[in-house]
């Protein structure tokens, strides 16, 4: 299953994604990361889609990455008294700690942690955004509002609060559960939802205990002004741009999101565009032209992956959707200009043999015909930085580690084998010409670059690079041992 293109597409399953054949059939039309929302379905329906993935990935003979999805801490208002209540533009609300049902003019908001934080002047965003109350005065157990924009408010909304930085710990009870059932499981990413600060990173981290990557959600605005340390604490970022267009001006994700791309690239690290991509092919069989541009903005850009939400997951078309997402990006990326724009992008080397070494295996590739670079990468930090450089050609990213193997399908061009452990550098080289011809990526009349550690298994050893014949008499004949 060689892959025509080089970003990933990350879908997620839910109701409409539910069992063996449908899996089967969204990795066949292009799936290579499967997310698993945490925020739906109990611990033994994860383990059934979980075990659906794996059985998918052996019968395919091909790497699958398993992304849990931590739910994060929910904000939401309390009941009304007759389930809803419509606020006009001018009209005031109070909202506390009481928990009897609701009315026009107050509402329970049962987050004492919000009110610690908040002051006169604050937002408070109810419904996704679309109230929006400003925080007139305000004690540790209330707040009286102002209703600046109006609307109907319902039981358990969701309210965002983007001016202050939250007193919440980014792990809940049910995430910390919910992160040691997913470890357990076997999962390959854990996404962490509401990370304000780096801390949040460092604390996850050190649950998961290396059990599996960690990536963070960026959908606060703290998240946006401390993203270099969390960025440098993360295994990964994911541009949430649901709750980040609620909390911010919607016309300041685009550069925001330009910005996280590019400062993830030169890092190494995948960053996923998430959120509302084809959001009309949840009904529809065909995206709009701007969704369809949309998902191609974040090509261009240089993201490692785009994600389906609710489009794979409860959606009436989740195959169409993610066929969609495959043509949208192998049209991209045959366009001249989608190079122009990649390699105009990339960041200066850095000063590490590993980085010279990935350097020059892109520079060889694009100044001769050869048709892949091969990296043997133990631990996966060789195929990261080889993806960092966007090559003109394939990745192949070799490893004895099935769980490296399956990180590694989040990163951009990556193709991912699995190979025994190898002693000798030429029989390292000769898989890696196996591979190549074997994925059809080159044939015996073709050169590959390897890079690989000399010696070998050693993570982070990377310090040779061999450009080499796909004939193996050739090989023998001429490398040494």
């Amino acid at each position: 299953m060689r892959r025509l293109r080089n970003v990933k597409i990350v879908a997620t399953l839910g109701p409409a994604s539910n069992d063996y054949e449908m899996i089967r059939a969204l990795a066949e039309a292009g799936a290579d990361v499967f997310r698993l929302n945490m925020s739906h379905g109990e611990h033994e329906e994860i383990r059934v889609r979980h075990e659906i993935i794996r059985k998918v990935e052996t019968d395919l003979g091909r790497p699958i990455a398993i992304l849990a999805d931590l739910q994060g801490p929910k904000l939401r208002v309390g009941k009304f008294s007759s389930g809803a209540h419509d606020l006009e533009e001018g009209d005031k609300i109070r909202l506390d700690l009481d928990d009897t049902p609701g009315d026009s003019k107050r509402v329970q908001l049962p987050h004492p942690e919000i009110f610690a934080a908040l002051k006169p002047g604050a937002n408070l965003l109810v419904n996704d955004g679309k109230i929006r109350l400003q925080v007139e005065d305000c004690g540790e157990d209330y707040a009286n509002c102002v209703v600046v924009v109006g609307g109907t408010i319902s039981d358990r909304k969701g309210v965002n609060v983007p001016d202050v930085l939250l007193p919440l710990a980014a792990l809940s009870d049910k995430d910390r559960k919910d992160l040691e059932f997913t470890c357990e499981l076997g999962v390959d990413w854990v996404a962490l939802s509401f990370v304000q600060r780096p801390e949040d990173m460092v604390e996850a981290k050190e649950l998961v205990n290396g059990r599996a990557a960690v990536l963070a959600k960026i959908e606060k605005p703290s998240a946006v002004e401390n993203f270099d340390d969390i960025l440098a604490a993360s295994d990964g970022i994911m541009v949430a741009r649901g709750d980040l267009g609620v909390e911010l001006p919607v016309h300041a994700v685009p550069p925001i999101q330009k910005r996280l791309i590019r400062k993830c690239r030169a890092a190494a690290k995948p960053v996923i565009v998430a959120t509302q991509m084809l959001e009309s092919m949840i009904e529809s069989p065909m995206p709009t032209r701007a969704e369809v541009s949309d998902v191609a903005t974040a090509i261009y850009e240089g993201a490692d992956a785009i994600m389906l939400s609710a489009e794979s997951a409860a959606g009436n078309y989740p195959i169409e959707a993610v066929t969609t997402m495959n043509n949208v990006a192998m049209e991209v990326e045959n366009d001249a200009t989608y190079r122009e724009v990649i390699d105009a992008s990339r960041s200066a080397a850095k000063d590490t043999v590993a980085d010279a070494i990935v350097s020059a295996a892109r520079e060889i590739a694009e100044t001769t015909n050869v048709k892949a670079i091969v990296c043997y990468s133990e631990s996966g930090t060789t195929a990261s930085l080889t993806a960092r450089e966007r090559p003109h050609v394939p990745i192949i990213a070799m490893t004895s580690r099935r769980n490296t193997a399956r990180k590694l399908c989040l990163y951009w061009g990556m193709h991912c084998v699995m190979t025994g452990e190898v002693e000798r550098f030429k029989m390292a080289v000769v898989n890696a010409a196996r591979a190549a011809r074997t994925a059809g990526f080159a044939t015996e009349k073709d050169m590959i670059v390897v890079t690989a550690g000399i010696p070998f298994n050693q993570p982070g050893s990377t310090n040779i690079l061999r450009v080499a014949p796909c004939e193996e008499r050739l090989i023998f004949n001429t490398d040494p041992e």
